[in-house]
């Protein structure tokens, strides 16, 4: 009763707080998941009398993962039930804000790493040092990829579920139409993928764009691509020393040389070196799908889509392709939180849940994520999971986490515009870069509830 009072004491902060993530970026780029629904998916697993709630914004192939393992777990566990509630994540992110406010949070819900300091300053999310072994639990620290991510103020909140992000996916069948052999090396720097998508890049007269006579309106085949926008801004972004904002949170600094010189190279792709479709109007992630891009950095989300519903190609996986001056891509994760108001036998409940789901978490794999076990990302085929073992290594080697701050989702979406409309012609790399960092700038010089 307590912890209720103290929530309906802030209930004005979190309304005002959480609202903005009705617009979060990952539901604005319909590439974040693999085509989600707002129709919310609900299930019931089990009959056991200690019934736990389950939100999560999981709704694309990774959902039906989820369900499997979920279902599995009720079945292990005879003494709990799940009930599940899936929903596309800005509806998610909506019903979850009403829900805390009205003091009938669900017990266990899945957010990201980014959003930790929003909702921990809240009150709202319950400490997990207490299930990790370092803190008297059993759930190893040292085998979880990006545990860092989930510290705010030097505290542990939520239990990885997974890493995501970015990576590289090669189309075969494209390499070999450019009479290019499968295993073609990974290019080691700006100038080599430049050239090897040049090869790549194949108008309806089989021309490339580096011979008199391309016809850039007419291009049958592409070497390249940009799927989500910012983020792939993002993951290019530390390669070239750069960052969103600086460490101490205090001063954006997207428009700094390096934030210009990683969109100015996007740019240079689409016009000046013809080897990608402009993002504006055409989106790789749709046209690797129809055979017509044959290099595309994506997401981990994009290899359950290949598989699943695109048999016809055949890819493989590089790291994030390093166009800067050294290697870096974006990261984000799948964290499993309980609310800080549960107690007693449901929280003992809860937290054997999440333990279950964490040590189960090979079978996440499957979803296209790279389960944040590190003991379980080594027992992956990398046959049948390349895409998992190549950027699960990438994440641990170098990986940079998109930007936990308490307004995260409001600088996010402060200069997620701007690039699309650099992207688009309406400004010029600089316009959008410094009318970016203008609009994070007043959201970092007000003061922080």
């Amino acid at each position: 009763m307590f912890k209720r009072r103290v929530l309906a004491l802030v209930v004005v902060a979190v309304a005002l707080t959480l609202m903005p993530l009705a617009n979060l970026a990952y539901a604005q780029d319909p590439t974040a998941t693999p085509r989600p629904t707002a129709t919310p998916v609900i299930g019931d697993f089990g009959k056991g009398g200690t019934q736990l709630t389950f939100w999560d914004g999981l709704t694309g192939g990774d959902g039906s993962v989820m369900a499997k393992m979920v279902e599995q777990f009720a079945k292990d566990n005879p003494d709990i039930s799940i009930h599940r509630e899936s929903y596309e994540w800005g509806v998610m992110f909506q019903k979850l804000t009403a829900a805390f406010v009205a003091g009938e949070p669900p017990d266990v819900f899945v957010l990201h790493t980014q959003e930790i300091p929003q909702f921990a300053k809240l009150g709202i999310l319950r400490e997990s040092e207490d299930m990790l072994d370092t803190g008297g639990g059993s759930l190893p620290a040292k085998d979880y990829s990006g545990l860092n991510a989930t510290v705010y103020n030097g505290k542990h909140y939520g239990i990885l579920l997974d890493n995501h992000g970015f990576g590289t996916y090669v189309n075969l069948n494209l390499l070999k139409a450019a009479g290019l052999p499968e295993d073609t090396p990974m290019p080691k720097n700006a100038d080599e993928f430049i050239k090897l998508a040049t090869k790549l890049t194949i108008d309806a007269n089989g021309k490339h764009p580096d011979e008199a006579g391309f016809d850039v309106k007419n291009v049958k085949q592409w070497g390249t691509g940009i799927d989500w926008l910012r983020v792939q801004f993002e993951a290019w972004l530390p390669q070239f020393g750069g960052s969103l904002i600086s460490a101490d949170g205090k001063k954006a600094t997207i428009n700094e040389a390096p934030g210009k010189q990683t969109l100015q190279f996007m740019m240079d792709m689409v016009n000046k070196y013809h080897i990608s479709p402009n993002r504006a109007t055409v989106n790789g992630y749709d046209i690797f799908q129809a055979g017509q891009v044959a290099i595309l950095p994506s997401g981990t989300w994009f290899r359950n889509q290949l598989v699943e519903q695109h048999p016809e190609i055949k890819f493989t996986a590089w790291p994030m392709i390093q166009v800067g001056s050294k290697p870096a891509t974006w990261a984000s994760a799948h964290v499993l939180f309980i609310a800080s108001t549960l107690e007693g036998p449901k929280l003992d409940a809860a937290k054997k849940f999440i333990t279950y789901l964490s040590n189960n978490d090979a079978l996440w794999a499957t979803s296209g994520h790279v389960p944040a076990r590190i003991s379980s990302q080594s027992k992956l085929d990398p046959n049948v999971y390349k895409s998992n073992v190549v950027f699960g290594k990438s994440f641990q080697e170098y990986a940079v986490f998109e930007l936990p701050h308490v307004a995260s989702t409001e600088l996010t979406n402060a200069y997620d515009p701007e690039l699309s409309a650099a992207m688009s012609g309406q400004k010029t790399v600089d316009q959008a870069l410094d009318d970016a960092a203008k609009r994070m700038q007043a959201i970092l010089d007000r003061p922080q509830q």
